[in-house]
């Protein structure tokens, strides 16, 4: 059963229940009083019976009377019966005279009043001893409020019911449809989308304010979707072919080798060319697990309260020994005076790593001209930025500049596989960071890291 039909059938069920309870507690209800008010009218009448007929010698009897008559509405088919007890008569032969049920007889008798009925019927009764003799007093009347009134708003409230059932009926598939149209056609949507238009996107001006949260939600996962098939296209790209590089030179190298018989030198040149070759394949091949390695928040890396400011200057020391001829300065005068707001929780490693990455760019890329690093906080973040005065990047390419082997254009005269900045990335990114990285072309660019602070 579809999800449309489903709440339309939940909700017509639902509305149709409350009206029907409705309907019924309405019947019931007056059922049930204009029961109570008739037996009330009746107790009424069989009071001024009782004594009008046994209380003759009471000088109000007959100003009673007129009472009764003038200002008490005339049931339909009322009867009034005064009945002497005499000895030989029966309850049963009673009963069978004046048409009395028989257990209201008997409960007269023993008790001394009662009710019943007997069909739309109703009688009231008392039994009264009066000077040695025993009386029965009963009024009786046909309640034409049940008989009439009652069954007209019975077949009203049915009838009204029915019709209701109709219309909550047709306006549940009505609005059950008009809720569920916008998902139909987002759905047909969808099933138009696939890895060949991943570019195609759902319209998101919708009414429905909750649609258009979806539809916005769906769109931005499209976006990312088609973001990760991108970089996947492009780090296939990149790898197969920084991946044949080497591969072609090794396999050429060795071709041309046994061409024919060579002399010692030539072997030996040939064989050292073919291990350069192979070391930056190895070279390579280790970059991309270790990429692979932390693109996964795995459990088995260990985390510790770490300084920032102290890693930075490990990774200085390390670019110092590599590259001595590095310019690179680490501004101070934004360090916080609380060394509790430079420690992160970090795995002290990764962060080297990282570290050293980006000040080894800055310095390459910049041919080693001015490379500064500002260290900050906040109070609840450490942001570390490293500004250099290199070749920049052309704005177009700035967003591509973290995907795996992504190479600017301009950045073909400089060694280097595009894997650096991908990999300081991925430990940024386990350690629930951002990076952010601004380049204006031919004057340098700026990678701005910000790191949660480590809070007791």
């Amino acid at each position: 059963m579809k999800t449309q039909t489903k709440a339309a059938i939940l909700i017509g069920l639902f509305c149709i229940t409350i009206v029907v309870l409705f309907g019924f507690a309405i019947y019931f209800f007056l059922n049930k009083y204009s029961f109570g008010d008739f037996y009330k009218r009746l107790e009424t009448r069989l009071s001024i019976a009782e004594k009008f007929y046994l209380e003759r010698d009471s000088l109000n009897t007959e100003k009673v009377r007129q009472l009764f008559d003038q200002h008490l509405e005339k049931l339909d088919k009322e009867q009034e019966y005064v009945i002497e007890l005499k000895s030989g008569v029966s309850i049963q032969g009673v009963s069978n005279t004046h048409d009395f049920p028989k257990l209201f007889l008997e409960t007269l008798m023993q008790t001394g009043k009662g009710q019943a009925r007997k069909g739309n019927t109703f009688y009231a009764g008392l039994s009264e001893n009066i000077k040695g003799k025993r009386y029965l007093i009963v009024v009786s009347a046909e309640n034409y409020y049940a008989s009439h009134h009652l069954i007209f708003l019975r077949n009203i409230i049915l009838i009204s019911v029915l019709l209701v059932i109709l219309i909550v009926l047709f306006f549940s598939f009505y609005f059950s449809r008009q809720i569920f149209f916008p998902l139909s056609r987002i759905m047909d949507k969808v099933k138009q989308i696939s890895t060949e238009s991943i570019n195609l996107r759902l319209d998101e001006n919708n009414r429905s304010v909750e649609i258009r949260k979806l539809v916005k939600t769906f769109n931005e996962l499209l976006s990312r979707i088609e973001t990760s098939f991108e970089t996947q296209n492009n780090f296939i790209s990149n790898a197969s072919h920084e991946l044949r590089t080497p591969l072609t030179a090794i396999i050429g190298e060795a071709d041309v080798a046994l061409l024919k018989q060579r002399s010692h030198e030539e072997y030996q040149k040939s064989l050292q060319n073919i291990l350069t070759q192979a070391e930056r394949l190895d070279e390579i091949t280790n970059s991309l697990f270790f990429l692979a390695q932390t693109g996964y928040k795995g459990k088995s890396i260990l985390f510790e309260r770490v300084r920032t400011d102290e890693v930075i200057f490990e990774a200085k020391a390390l670019i110092d020994r590599i590259n001595p001829r590095n310019k690179i300065s680490i501004d101070l005068s934004l360090i916080p005076d609380e060394p509790s707001k430079l420690k992160i929780k970090a795995n002290k490693q990764l962060l080297h790593i990282a570290f050293c990455n980006l000040l080894g760019n800055a310095c390459k890329y910049s041919n080693n001209n001015l490379v500064t690093v500002y260290v900050a906080s906040t109070d609840n973040q450490v942001i570390i930025s490293i500004k250099d005065q290199g070749i920049g990047i052309p704005e177009p390419e700035i967003s591509y500049l973290l995907d795996p082997f992504f190479r600017a254009s301009n950045a073909n005269l400089f060694e280097g596989y595009g894997i650096g900045l991908p990999l300081t990335k991925n430990i940024i990114n386990l350690h629930n960071g951002q990076i952010i990285v601004k380049s204006q072309l031919n004057k340098g660019t700026s990678v701005q890291i910000k790191l949660p602070l480590y809070l007791d």
